[in-house]
């Protein structure tokens, strides 16, 4: 089965799953409004887990309980719309030790409508990459600066002025964005100025709460996975100091995927910030 069921906004329809996110058009509200559009996506367990200890008890993994394919689709078509992607100082590290793979996969033969919708829209193969970071202990993986693409590293004032030096190059930015932590506003504000629109971030809770924290987050994506997988430590979707007032999001759209984890079933749901 290759359906979902729309159940919000109604009426309630049938729509195929490949094209649903492309469909949302995240292109369009930029070039309407003229601002960036930022946009996040989770995929979580109903007891609010997106990411578990690894075996070895060293960081935090997404649950192979949660990640699937049906859902990964939907993730590279999120991907796919951006002009640059928010990742994290691991994503480097796991790169430069070959245990990373690219966050949008158009290499992958079940992905290539999705370059060539990129192609069809005037976009590079690959969006570019940015990422933030105080200490700048990583080193810059050659795929991630291939055929052109650009590094925009973040720091902050504090941050060891000759790494930064060492860092930068043709292909690779490393900008000051903030004082003792890098602020989501003013990380916006320079990616405007860079040409970059609409950005997606694939990173995890604290730079989601980096984004809410400064206002500048205008959608978030969820996949509820119909599992419950207790355990601790593990990672919600914000990891940060409470907000106060508590956030406003509004349902977007809201889809049931009844074929998704072996006919176990999931939701998709999309909010936007009020």
């Amino acid at each position: 089965m290759t359906e979902l069921t729309q159940l919000y906004p109604q009426p309630m329809q049938t729509l195929a799953l490949e094209g649903t996110y492309l469909a949302h058009d995240l292109r369009r509200y930029a070039q309407e409004s003229g601002k960036a559009f930022v946009y996040s996506n989770f995929v979580v367990s109903i007891d609010g887990r997106i990411a578990i200890p690894h075996a070895d008890g060293k960081g935090l993994r997404v649950p192979p309980a949660t990640a699937n394919d049906r859902d990964w689709r939907l993730y590279q078509e999120l991907a796919a719309q951006a002009d640059i992607l928010i990742s994290s100082s691991r994503y480097l590290h796991e790169q430069a030790e070959g245990k990373a793979q690219e966050i949008l996969q158009i290499d992958d033969p079940k992905f290539a409508d999705l370059r060539n919708w990129r192609k069809r829209h005037g976009l590079s193969p690959q969006a570019d990459i940015a990422v933030v970071s105080h200490k700048l202990d990583f080193p810059i993986p050659d795929v991630l600066t291939a055929n052109g693409r650009k590094l925009v590293i973040f720091t902050t004032e504090q941050a060891d002025a000759k790494k930064i030096k060492a860092l930068t190059s043709d292909w690779v930015q490393v900008i000051v964005a903030g004082k003792d932590e890098v602020d989501g506003a003013a990380m916006v504000a320079h990616m405007i100025e860079r040409g970059y629109h609409t950005i997606y971030s694939g990173a995890g809770p604290q730079i989601m709460h980096l984004l809410v924290k400064a206002n500048v987050l205008n959608r978030l994506y969820v996949t509820q996975a119909n599992k419950l997988l207790g355990g601790d430590p593990y990672a919600g979707i914000v990891d940060g100091d409470l907000f106060d007032p508590p956030v406003n999001l509004k349902l977007n759209t809201l889809y049931f995927d009844a074929a998704g984890l072996d006919g176990l079933g999931q939701l998709f749901m999309s909010y936007d910030a009020v």
